[in-house]
């Protein structure tokens, strides 16, 4: 084996010895995102899509030199069906052809899993962020279903509260109501005494007003007699002097 396919098939183990490590199961996307995160590869990252590029197109340029090797050394098996050969001559090219068929078989699968180690990357990286993102979408969750539960308790304790209130309000105002009945009863009965002994009053005004003039008439009377009197005891006075 030539140094340029020794070096395609260390990169073929190589790439299948990361493709099996990224597939552990016991090894969870938000590891592989921590350790994507280093400032290591920040610093690369400007290189990785030149690199990424560059060797695609030399695994492409091998693997097309691999496919021509085939193809040439199959159909000069296929002639030596029919011409003399050499002793020796047709396990020398099928030799040939064999390492020709082992190249394009490390070549088509070394490009092959490139991608798939590009890809796979890619979708360790976005499975870690949606992760993440459940993760603090379930807290929020979580959170928001907990303060809806505290929301609709603190609903029915206001619910309770209103009744509670209702009925309280209620007793109170059919005690201020019995209170006022009461009040209006007393004040009728009050009123029906006021009433009363205003009537009372006036019929004794009027009586003492009937008293008062017939006692005035009377004295007018009296005085009048008084005058009389007097008048005819001076009168026999006179006489009797």
């Amino acid at each position: 084996m030539t140094l340029q396919w020794a070096a395609v098939a260390s990169f073929l183990y190589a790439e299948i010895g990361l493709i099996l490590i990224f597939c552990l199961p016991f090894i969870p996307p938000q590891r592989w995102q921590k350790i994507f995160s280093f400032s290591v590869w920040g610093k690369i990252a400007t290189f990785w899509n030149k690199a990424f590029l560059t060797i695609i197109v030399l695994l492409i340029v091998l693997f097309l030199d691999a496919v021509r090797e085939v193809r040439k050394y199959s159909s000069l098996a296929d002639m030596e069906k029919f011409l003399p050969s050499k002793p020796g001559a047709h396990e020398h090219m099928h030799m040939k052809l064999f390492r020709a068929q082992r190249n394009l078989y490390i070549s088509g699968f070394s490009l092959f899993f490139w991608l798939v180690l590009r890809r796979l990357v890619t979708l360790i990286t976005q499975l870690a962020k949606e992760t993440s993102n459940k993760g603090v979408l379930k807290t929020q969750a979580e959170n928001t279903n907990e303060a809806a539960k505290n929301f609709m308790k603190e609903n029915e304790r206001l619910k309770q509260l209103l009744k509670g209130s209702n009925k309280e309000a209620e007793h109170i105002l059919e005690a201020e109501s019995k209170k006022l009945v009461e009040e209006q009863k007393k004040l009728k009965t009050e009123l029906k005494k006021t009433s009363d002994a205003l009537s009372k009053a006036q019929n004794d005004m009027m009586t003492m007003k009937m008293q008062s003039e017939s006692l005035s008439k009377e004295y007018d009377r009296l005085l009048k007699e008084h005058s009389e009197l007097q008048n005819r005891l001076r009168k026999g006075n006179k006489k009797v002097l």
